[in-house]
């Protein structure tokens, strides 16, 4: 278990930068993820983990990358749905083996209206996956309300996540967030969510939550819909890894693009 949580939150620094892909299971074709080796093979060595389905591992990522792979492996609705919460486990534990996944991922929707079927579903697989010594990453979904993006909601569904014995959390950035981190006993990394309007923004936010508490992001859009996503990979990974600014950062990714 140790070991596996450490090829994720760098012993170095204890922080992490996660990239996922695995938007396309129930968002469909992703713009920049249609052919998701060509987008994903130039980031990697700038990744501390891949998030993805096991779909996509098998169907198109090199089984030579040594990058840890945060498995997703919840999931039943598409973004037709009117409620997105309606998820079971999609990926058994057995196929997660198989797979040499260093952690799981299942989304909890607190609030909705099948808030006990995601929180039974997490209760199951971090029964299972604890027997495997593999960490259960909670991501708390909130669908299509984004305006439940507050601190009182995210620390109430960051608090259980960590009851039920989620490992680590994938989670939000709001005002007043080190309330959401001072009431949750593991780690909190935050979201990168949709595509903002400038790579500042994206820096910013990145650069907040850390001081705030949390140990990392989980970056996705913001970085590969990115016309040059190598150079903002590498501002975002100064940002979580070696202390920088936002602007720091920011003029690291403008020296990089060219």
């Amino acid at each position: 278990m140790k070991n596996r949580l450490s090829r994720i939150l760098r012993p170095k620094t204890g922080r992490s930068l996660i990239l996922p892909i695995d938007h396309g299971y129930f968002l469909g074709p992703t713009r920049r993820l249609e052919d998701p080796w060509k987008t994903v093979e130039p980031l990697l060595p700038y990744s501390d983990a891949l998030m993805l389905t096991r779909g996509i591992l098998r169907s198109s990522m090199s089984a030579e990358i040594d990058t840890p792979i945060v498995l997703r492996v919840s999931g039943g609705s598409s973004i037709l749905s009117d409620d997105l919460s309606n998820e079971t486990i999609t990926t058994s534990i057995f196929e997660a083996v198989r797979c040499n996944a260093s952690a799981l991922s299942l989304s909890i929707f607190v609030g909705a209206a099948h808030e006990h079927q995601t929180l039974a579903n997490l209760a199951k697989l971090v029964d299972n996956a604890e027997g495997y010594g593999i960490p259960v990453l909670a991501v708390t979904a909130v669908g299509k309300e984004l305006e439940k993006r507050d601190a009182r909601y995210l620390a109430l569904c960051c608090r259980i996540a960590a009851e039920i014995g989620a490992r680590f959390v994938k989670t939000y950035y709001c005002e007043g967030f080190s309330k959401v981190v001072e009431g949750c006993p593991v780690p909190v990394l935050i979201a990168g969510g949709p595509r903002m309007e400038t790579e500042l923004d994206a820096l910013q936010t990145t650069y907040d939550a850390l001081q705030e508490g949390a140990v990392g992001v989980i970056m996705g859009r913001n970085i590969w819909q990115n016309d040059h996503a190598v150079a903002m990979i590498r501002a975002v990974r100064s940002v979580v890894h070696e202390g920088a600014t936002p602007r720091e950062a920011h003029d690291l990714y403008g020296e990089l693009k060219g």
